[in-house]
C-alpha cells in the first residue's frame, strides 16, 4: 500500500463565520479543524491543506459560567513584577480579536506548520471584514 500525499497547492476555499453568541472552545475548535484541513478526504498531517476562516462579531462570543471574570490571559515581560494579567472580560473591551485568536492558535499544532495554517485565520470585532472579493461561505459548523 502506497502513502498517499496531498499536493502542497491545494485550491483554497474562504469560509466565514459568525461568533455572535457561540462558545468560544466549540468556535475555536471548529475554525482550527477547517484551518488544518481536516474537514477534506485529502488531509495531510505535514502539508498545510486547509481554508481561510473569516471570524465576523468577535466581540459577541459567549462565555461560559464566569469566565468573563475569572479566566486571565497573562504576558511576563521577564523583569521582577513584569507579570501583567488581564481578565477575558477586559479583554473583550480593549482587543476583542484576541480570545479568538488565542483559542484558535491553542488548537492548531505548536510548530512552524501550525504557524502557516494560523496565518490563514482573519478575526473582526465587527460585521465588516475587507475579504468580500473572495467571496467567502458560511461556515457549517457541528454544534
Amino acid at each position: 500500500m502506497d502513502t498517499y500525499t496531498a499536493p502542497a497547492n491545494a485550491e483554497r476555499s474562504w469560509y466565514i463565520v459568525d461568533a455572535t453568541d457561540r462558545p468560544l472552545g466549540r468556535l475555536a475548535s471548529d475554525i482550527a479543524r477547517v484551518l488544518r484541513g481536516k474537514h477534506r478526504p485529502t488531509f495531510t498531517t505535514n502539508i498545510d491543506t486547509g481554508d481561510f476562516v473569516i471570524v465576523i462579531n468577535a466581540e459577541k462570543v459567549a462565555l461560559t459560567g464566569s469566565k468573563l471574570t475569572k479566566k486571565f490571559y497573562y504576558a511576563y515581560s521577564g523583569h521582577i513584577g513584569g507579570l501583567r494579567k488581564r481578565a477575558v472580560g477586559d479583554m473583550l473591551k480593549h482587543k476583542p480579536e484576541f480570545p479568538v485568536e488565542k483559542a484558535v492558535k491553542g488548537m492548531l499544532p505548536h510548530n512552524s506548520l501550525g504557524r502557516a495554517q494560523g496565518l490563514k485565520l482573519k478575526v473582526y470585532a465587527g460585521a465588516e471584514h475587507p475579504h468580500a472579493a473572495q467571496q467567502p461561505v458560511a461556515l457549517p459548523l457541528q454544534f
